[in-house]
């Protein structure tokens, strides 16, 4: 009997970068352990890809920003994934995709909007359940879904502070992710209400787990995060660490990976309480630990999240799929919660007495591309950040 057919070195990695290729491209995790670092060079892929005998996947992949991590996952951009060859392998799987939101005291006035226009751009063509977290099921208004397409609504207790719901929001995901998710969705994808679908969202963010690139820090250095910096909290994160600046308002994965992330994000939450500490941003700052810690396989661009009203229109965007609710009228206007870090920076920034002192220290490099850096602002003192939170969300 014949023993297998050897090939050159060369051959073998053109053949597992092509396999790459389709996995980075077309697939919604990818086996990138066997990419040839190579392949990574401006073009590369595209020519192995030609070499191997495959199709031209990537003749629009993006030149002008970063589209691969450090750990090779891919950061999905527009033009970066081919929409029709995604949605049939999903169909295939009969995948059912979990979309949860909180609307708690007056951010049930948000419920509509978002699931109108999440009718209209989330997950089209494809099986979507959504949860609706609310203290006021009676509230929850009836919007009409399509095809293959449902609403349950979980009614949770209010808390006091918006804080303490933002923060109690991963205990309830993890609790109902044991109680409903793992029999009844396949991927679960964890949203902020006070937020509008403005363009595609589809199956090209889906992962075992992913994190949304906050558009307020993309591009700035690693010392502009607005990470918990206090070694007393869970959340803490060393100054010569990190990798990006997370989202908290967009996140999500495989329901077994969201419930890791989500009691272990508590399980953090409740030691600070325990020690007398609360992390600079709540369950955000906890999920760029965790995430720091546990590398996505995935990472979506700012074009998933972004408000044009605060960061202008940067030519890097090609489209913008969830942007903040229209504010300036009704009850619960004001600024939405995942923007805070961002607006109370540029408070910060805009008062000379508040700058941080300039330190000579080194940081060393953090992740790059070849756009223009949007500006980087200084990370907020800790100790004025609830007088803002007040007095946009009471």
């Amino acid at each position: 009997m014949a023993g297998p057919s050897m090939c050159s070195l060369e051959e073998g990695i053109h053949r597992q970068s092509w396999f790459c290729v389709l996995n980075l491209g077309t697939l919604p995790s990818c086996s990138y352990r066997v990419l040839s670092p190579r392949s990574l060079m401006p073009g590369r892929l595209e020519l192995e890809a030609r070499r191997a005998g495959g199709p031209s996947v990537l003749a629009g992949v993006r030149k002008d920003v970063l589209v691969v991590t450090p750990w090779l996952a891919p950061i999905v951009w527009e033009g970066t994934f081919n929409t029709d060859i995604l949605n049939e392998q999903f169909r295939l799987r009969n995948t059912t995709i979990g979309l949860t939101v909180f609307a708690i005291k007056k951010y049930v006035a948000f419920v509509k909007l978002f699931l109108e226009t999440a009718e209209k751009h989330f997950m089209v063509g494809h099986r979507v359940h959504y949860y609706v977290f609310t203290d006021q099921a009676a509230a929850v208004p009836h919007v009409a879904l399509g095809a293959g397409r449902q609403l349950s609504v979980l009614e949770v207790r209010a808390y006091e502070r918006w804080q303490d719901v933002s923060m109690r929001r991963m205990e309830m995901i993890s609790d109902f992710c044991e109680r409903r998710f793992l029999r009844e969705v396949d991927y679960l994808v964890c949203a902020d209400v006070d937020m509008k679908f403005s363009d595609h969202v589809g199956v090209e963010i889906l992962s075992p787990l992913f994190g949304t690139l906050h558009p307020g820090f993309y591009g700035s250095s690693r010392e502009a995060f607005t990470y918990e910096r206090r070694p007393q909290s869970q959340a803490y994160i060393p100054k010569d660490e990190g990798d990006f600046y997370y989202l908290g308002g967009f996140f999500g994965g495989s329901v077994q990976e969201v419930q890791r992330l989500t009691r272990a994000c508590h399980q953090a939450m409740m030691i600070d309480q325990a020690n007398g500490i609360e992390a600079v941003w709540h369950d955000e700052s906890h999920l760029n630990k965790y995430l720091l810690r546990h590398k996505p396989t995935k990472v979506l661009s700012p074009e998933y999240l972004w408000d044009q009203q605060l960061l202008g229109w940067p030519p890097i965007l090609k489209k913008l799929s969830l942007s903040a609710a229209a504010r300036g009228s009704g009850r619960a206007a004001g600024i939405p919660v995942s923007f805070l870090p961002l607006v109370l920076a540029e408070l910060v920034k805009s008062a000379s007495f508040l700058r941080p002192v300039e330190s000579n220290r080194s940081l060393g490099p953090a992740p790059t591309s070849n756009h223009t850096p949007l500006p980087s602002p200084p990370p907020p003192p800790p100790q004025r950040h609830d007088y803002i939170h007040r007095h946009t969300h009471t």
